[in-house]
């Protein structure tokens, strides 16, 4: 038993004709969306501040992993990992703001500096700037900004 013109289920064609302009969904919104995201700005902004969250996390986290494996770690290192993750919370309730992207990019700056008190603190900087590199061109392809 076999259909000719098989539907998806729910009767609903999955693409659009050429022709079809679907406006953003509520009758006040001028056009499509880019995205076909409800709210891109509160996407963005939960990517950054999500970003930002696991940053701190990983930062509490890494002291005594880094003091047991990677050698002395200092007052001053453990300050700065305090400090950084302080900040990277602060910034993640912050991220309506459009200034925070900025500041957290001086973060991943930071936490590279950082590494002058330990390597560990360089590489952690490294991946952590390569996350936020991608979390920033996320922002650039759905805002447009």
């Amino acid at each position: 038993m076999t259909r000719e013109n098989p539907e998806p289920l729910g009767g609903e064609n999955p693409e659009p004709s050429p022709g079809d302009e679907q406006a953003g969904g509520d009758a006040g919104e001028p056009g499509p969306r880019r995205s076909g995201l409800r709210n891109p700005e509160g996407a963005v902004r939960g990517l950054g501040a999500g970003t930002l969250g696991l940053e701190a996390l990983v930062l509490l986290l890494a002291i005594q992993p880094i003091r047991v494996v990677g050698g002395e770690l200092s007052g001053a290192a453990v300050a700065a990992i305090v400090a950084l993750a302080v900040a990277a919370v602060v910034l993640a309730g912050m991220m309506r703001r459009r200034w925070a992207w900025t500041a957290g990019t001086v973060l991943q700056g930071a936490l590279m500096l950082a590494g002058l008190l330990h390597w560990s603190l360089l590489a952690l900087g490294i991946i952590f700037a390569l996350v936020w590199g991608y979390a920033l061109h996320v922002r650039q392809v759905i805002l447009g900004r």
